[in-house]
């Protein structure tokens, strides 16, 4: 007994010196805490990328419409009273598969199309913290990296919190087709299979047929928005290789309104322009007034400005080409190269700086017709110059001033080859009257965000602006038909 009672005071005595040893070591206690201290930070830094990245899940009734499609929400009215320009409109519950789905599926696989990374937080895409003026926390923020092609996701969430929908088509004189038909098309660009690539398009037609609401005046009370240009959704028999869908063409769309960020010049009948998203999305007039004021005191150090890059198009390469050399070869025009390599276009940041300090934003055509740029310049207080008329002027008539010489500049082709001169030769007082047009302009091109409500919001955005031209449109439309409401 008493060798096992020495046995165990000796083991005690070494577990004791062994332990008090660990304790006497604080360089090995450093280390350590400094590994815990290491690993919570690189969680912390992965729930923000994640929050970033992807929107978080909401409760509220908008977020519920979105995720199940098909079933109504529950509208939160409070003290918003509808527009009294704007006529009671109805959004049509249409299957998940022809918007939340597609959503969804951008979010879990990101790398199918441009567009599908930045679609988290309801389309607006990633929120930026370095933009305000005063840093707000990452929820209340109204900078966010918005995707240009992103519109008819801002278009749909703006529309379902908006004081003028009712959930009664019979109360209805508009009526809200929410498809996604731009993610649609930008997700499947690469199929060559018409029928396949047609499939979606053609199954929403035949729903709407069958809806008595859209029978009631052959869809000329109904309108769908397009974050892509419309010549994406022209695909004809003449043309096999031009566009993704031929949606547009469908004899059910033929009647509706379609409010596109590129319509159609000369075959866009139905058509009307609708900004493509910038960067800001302000939740009251008071973060509105506060940025047009920065960027009145702001100080312009350049003539000009151009962002963008060479096209493949011969016609538009040649325009772009010259006012790219003439603005690299000047030191009063501050380039930059959207050359993918260079990632410059995709900051945000360094594209409104560079637009602030410039007089005048040179906007050649890109891809087609118009550009995203044009509304960054406006968000920045820039003169777009533009090349081409249907760079704006027949594209966006509900939301520009009736003159265009009042707040842009078109130079003719005969004067392309000497921008910098023609520009020079404005008057300053000139400049001056135009920056300030441009600033007032901001509002009504501006996506509000989701959330904002309109009693705080105080203004007429983007969609407001549409959903006024829409109510004048519709309302001529169906009073020649014979059928107009009183509403």
């Amino acid at each position: 007994m008493s060798s096992m009672a020495e046995d165990k005071e000796k083991s005690f005595l070494l577990f004791s010196s062994s332990f008090s040893y660990r304790e006497v070591k604080p360089s090995s206690l450093l280390r350590r805490f400094r590994f815990v201290v290491f690993v919570v930070l690189c969680y912390v830094l992965w729930l923000r990328l994640l929050f970033f990245t992807f929107p978080p899940e909401s409760s509220s009734s908008s977020e519920r419409s979105v995720a199940g499609g098909h079933r109504h929400c529950r509208l939160s009215r409070s003290l918003d009273t509808c527009h009294p320009d704007i006529a009671p409109f109805y959004i049509h519950s249409i299957h998940p598969r022809f918007n939340a789905a597609l959503m969804q599926r951008c979010l879990a696989r990101p790398a199918s199309c441009d567009v599908c990374p930045h679609v988290g937080h309801r389309g607006l895409g990633r929120p930026l913290l370095r933009l305000p003026l005063r840093a707000d926390d990452v929820v209340g923020t109204s900078w966010y990296a918005t995707h240009p092609l992103a519109a008819e996701m801002l278009f749909h969430h703006r529309a379902e919190r908006h004081p003028c929908r009712t959930t009664d088509p019979e109360a209805a004189l508009l009526f809200y087709v929410p498809f996604y038909a731009g993610l649609h098309a930008a997700a499947n660009f690469r199929q060559k299979n018409h029928t396949r690539g047609d499939a979606l398009a053609v199954d929403l037609a035949a729903h709407l047929s069958s809806l008595p609401s859209f029978r009631r005046h052959g869809g000329r009370d109904h309108f769908l928005t397009l974050g892509h240009a419309s010549w994406n959704f022209m695909r004809s028999p003449a043309y096999p290789d031009l566009g993704t869908n031929r949606l547009l063409l469908l004899p059910e769309v033929a009647n509706m309104t379609v409010l596109t960020v590129e319509r159609h010049p000369w075959e866009g009948h139905n058509q009307f322009g609708i900004p493509y998203p910038s960067y800001f999305h302000p939740r009251t007039a008071a973060e509105v007034a506060e940025w047009q004021a920065e960027l009145r005191r702001f100080r312009r150090t350049h003539l000009s400005a151009f962002v963008g890059g060479l096209r493949s198009d011969e016609d538009k390469g040649s325009v772009r080409s010259t006012i790219m050399n003439q603005c690299w070869k000047s030191n009063r025009c501050i380039p930059v190269d959207c050359e993918a390599a260079r990632h410059e276009c995709g900051d945000p940041d360094r594209v409104l700086d560079v637009m602030r300090r410039a007089e005048f934003c040179l906007q050649p055509p890109g891809e087609s017709f118009t550009r995203r740029s044009t509304f960054d310049a406006v968000l920045a207080g820039c003169i777009p110059v533009f090349f081409s008329e249907h760079a704006a002027y027949t594209q966006y008539e509900w939301y520009l001033p009736g003159r265009p010489e009042n707040w842009s500049v078109l130079l003719q082709r005969d004067r392309w080859d000497r921008v910098e001169e023609e520009l020079a030769r404005i008057p300053r007082a000139e400049v001056e009257r135009m920056r300030e047009t441009v600033i007032a302009l901001i509002p009504r091109m501006t996506y509000a965000h989701p959330e904002a409500n309109r009693s705080e919001l105080g203004f007429d955005d983007a969609v407001d602006v549409a959903l006024v031209g829409l109510t004048k449109r519709i309302r001529a439309s169906l009073r020649r038909e014979g059928g107009v409401k009183a509403t």
